[in-house]
């Protein structure tokens, strides 16, 4: 029996579900990825059953749902930029490159030697102030605008080399690299990109701060923030994350602080970059950019933006409604890390292997049904 190229690319994708289901007996998981299975099924739109005599190669899915089953993507072209450090104060370059289905954000010190440090959980290492990832004796510092902007743009795999150990601070939101990664172009790999959905609610705090991630059917944010200064009290944001919203309500959004810890940040050897050209500033009660706020509530939704970059450190994308108060750097590392510690907290979905590319015809014996 010849089966024709379509017919093929049928059963690649149906022998993928197979051996997921396979794969879960052997490991002991059979009702986590029963669950998986099953969702993928509840959410064909349109079906085929390829029919011989003698065969029936099962289910071919068409479409899925946009929010369970996703490409991988990466940049079309390298594209470069070039700023300040925000706590070194270092000028440094950052350049975007292409990178390979599963390589993942992957930064590269050049000053180094080519030291390469992945983008993960893993690798997180300072959380104060910013984010920092280390490898060794190697780090990169003050990812998360840039882990943000390639979360939101769904950017799965690119390689982010430095010349420094600070990304680059920018104007401090995620604009400047979401118009960056727009101009080198965004390619969309072979590839299924797994997800992450949330099975049972996550939880951690540290005295008044907590943050929280929840089972849902799509990826969403309510984020609430509370500081003591007349501009900042029980600001609060309810954001569903798609491409488009990123873009228009959270990538503009710039980092802040406070006139009064300058002197104890330096010191301390952070903000050594810091100017009204890269952060909100604020004394005790006004905003000191002439500019003023590109938002009414820009805080909190820089606040959305930072959480999001730090969310993109478990790998992949998160399905789950993330709740978080007065929440940072290192409470946001926390609740990834607990997520990924415990595999009842969470399936994978979309794990379908690549669509083999066009081939000759493949000459297959009957078979029994499946």
């Amino acid at each position: 029996m010849r089966l024709s190229v379509l017919e093929q690319d049928r059963l690649v994708i149906v022998s993928g579900l197979l051996q997921q289901i396979n794969k879960s007996r052997s490991c002991g998981r059979i009702t986590t990825y029963r669950e998986v299975i099953l969702r993928l099924i509840s959410l064909i739109s349109r079906a085929i059953l390829v029919c011989h005599p003698g065969t029936l190669i099962a289910l071919y899915i068409v479409r899925i749902e946009d929010n369970m089953i996703r490409y991988q993507r990466t940049i079309k072209n390298s594209i470069s930029c070039k700023g300040m450090g925000l706590h070194s104060g270092k000028a440094v370059t950052l350049t975007l490159r292409p990178a390979a289905v599963d390589a993942g954000v992957v930064f590269l010190r050049k000053d180094l030697g080519g030291v390469e440090i992945k983008a993960s959980a893993a690798n997180t290492s300072a959380t104060n102030y910013a984010t920092t990832l280390r490898r060794n004796n190697a780090t990169v510092q003050t990812v998360e605008h840039l882990l943000a902007a390639l979360a939101g743009l769904g950017i799965s795999n690119v390689q982010a080399e430095i010349d420094a150990e600070e990304v680059p601070i920018m104007d401090g939101s995620a604009g400047p690299f979401i118009r960056m990664i727009t101009e080198a172009g965004i390619q969309t790999q072979r590839k299924v990109q797994p997800v992450l959905k949330v099975t049972r609610p996550v939880f951690v705090a540290d005295g008044d701060k907590q943050a929280a991630i929840w089972p849902a059917e799509t990826s969403s944010i309510s984020y609430f923030i509370d500081f003591d200064h007349p501009l900042l009290r029980e600001q609060s944001l309810s954001y569903s994350i798609s491409e488009e919203s990123f873009i228009r309500e959270v990538a503009d959004a710039r980092t802040f602080g406070f006139l009064r810890d300058v002197q104890a940040l330096q010191a301390a050897g952070l903000a050594r970059g810091g100017s009204l050209e890269n952060a909100v500033v604020l004394d005790a009660e006004t905003v000191l950019n002439k500019e003023g706020l590109r938002y009414r509530d820009e805080f909190v939704r820089h606040k959305v933006l930072d959480i999001i970059g730090d969310l993109s450190l478990a790998g992949m994308p998160i399905i789950g409604h993330v709740v978080a108060r007065k929440s940072g750097h290192s409470l946001n590392s926390q609740l990834v890390a607990k997520v990924l510690q415990e595999p009842l907290n969470w399936v994978h979905v979309g794990e379908i292997p690549t669509v083999a590319p066009r081939r000759e015809p493949l000459v297959m014996q009957p078979s029994v049904a499946i």
